[in-house]
């Protein structure tokens, strides 16, 4: 049956709660147990139990949730920089129109042998080596993208490409610019709910793929690539990622989407006047991106800032208490107006921008990643998060570096 947290418990276990109390709460985080306690995963071995007990008073193993942090990280991006020279060239537009409403200078895209799956591995090899951590070891990989290379998903592949001998599982996370947060949320909910040790959790996307390059409203703000970070448990007075605040709202989906899209049907699958009509289906791709700019403007400055807010509550922490805001690098003037409204100090916002433009799920990752190897961020600090775009989702998480 299902408990207030949302696990799933054996009925044998939910007996013993008359004589077991363990000081287990949920949080915005997860679920989260007094710091008397460990790690430790508590069980009951069968070998253990009287011979003549019956099967219902079997216990099976139970899990006490631990803690998680951030251990290393990597980042990859496409070999081809494009400039807003080069988009004059194709649209009408230029170097300073674009950046100043936007903060955009380049992007990376996507050519000739690169893949979305190359970048993934290549970013999370080098987040692997940093956290000093086996590809053998790794218990899950999440691939947080919108632009897969295989319909299906690239999870897997990248799994395999990484050499994971062991087969754990990996599996893609579809949500456009909050992906990789949402990936944070799900690490943290495999570590403290299912006895996981190490997961990887990558953020990639190839939005170049999708883009309109004769539309100078959104071909002059879309770059190509791939960033990565390994969670891993720890003691829960060790625990790093304090809170995360999440949401969605369909309702938006009109302001920011890339629709499938019908073709015309193949003769030799016409219907031939069959009865069935709208059999065989219209083979169909998506459409390239289509994006209300100015509206999702106003959802990012209002809906952001209150995710951060109320993170920031969940984890107990004031404002003055972080030391980096680190926001999906979707525009500056976004970026500007969210410190603004949460009176962060601007030198204390951390935007890369400028160099690889909106890179969807993996502009958070590789935004730290730089941030981590040019010696900005520091071990333990503490850092504010938020991603937000198509769906429209959102979230934020305060967390710590390792």
């Amino acid at each position: 049956m299902a408990n207030a947290s949302g696990f799933f418990t054996h009925p044998s276990i939910s007996s013993m709660r008359t004589r077991t109390h363990l000081p287990i709460t949920v949080s915005g985080s997860g679920l989260r147990v007094s710091k008397r306690f460990s790690k430790r995963v508590l069980c009951s071995s069968l070998s253990s139990l009287d011979n003549n007990a019956s099967p219902s008073q079997y216990r099976p193993p139970r899990l006490v949730p631990s803690g998680c942090k951030l251990i290393g990280s990597g980042s990859a991006v496409p070999s081809l920089l494009i400039s807003n020279d080069d988009l004059a060239k194709i649209v009408d537009t230029n170097d300073e129109w674009i950046a100043t409403r936007t903060g955009i200078r380049n992007r990376r895209v996507v050519s000739g042998k690169d893949s979305l799956v190359g970048l993934a591995v290549e970013a999370a090899t080098k987040a692997l080596e940093m956290a000093e951590v086996s590809p053998e070891d790794i218990d899950l990989v999440l691939m947080c993208t919108s632009t897969p290379d295989d319909l299906f998903g690239a999870a897997p592949q990248i799994q395999k490409a990484l050499g994971c001998t062991k087969n754990p599982l990996a599996y893609d996370i579809t949500a456009a610019c909050s992906g990789f947060v949402l990936g944070l949320v799900s690490a943290a909910c495999h570590i403290r709910g299912g006895g996981f040790k190490n997961v990887l959790v990558i953020g990639a996307d190839s939005l170049s793929r999708f883009v309109d390059w004769t539309d100078r409203g959104t071909c002059i703000l879309f770059g190509d690539a791939a960033g990565a970070v390994v969670v891993q448990a720890c003691d829960i007075e060790d625990d790093g990622l304090y809170s995360f605040d999440v949401h969605s709202d369909g309702d938006g989906r009109r302001h920011l989407n890339a629709s499938v899209k019908e073709s015309q049907t193949d003769g030799a699958l016409s219907s031939n006047g069959s009865a069935l009509g709208d059999f065989p289906p219209k083979q169909s791709s998506y459409s390239c991106i289509q994006m209300n700019g100015q509206e999702v403007f106003r959802f990012a400055v209002k809906c952001v800032p209150q995710s951060l807010e109320s993170a920031l509550q969940k984890a107990g922490l004031p404002a003055s208490s972080i030391d980096w805001l680190l926001l999906h690098q979707a525009n500056q003037r976004i970026l500007d107006s969210v410190a603004t409204r949460l009176q962060f100090p601007p030198e204390r916002v951390i935007s890369n921008l400028a160099n690889y433009g909106n890179t969807s799920a993996a502009s958070i990752p590789l935004a730290l990643d730089e941030a981590v190897r040019s010696g900005k961020v520091k071990p333990g600090h503490t850092i504010a998060t938020s991603g937000f775009g198509a769906g429209l989702t959102w979230g934020s998480a305060i967390v710590r570096w390792r």
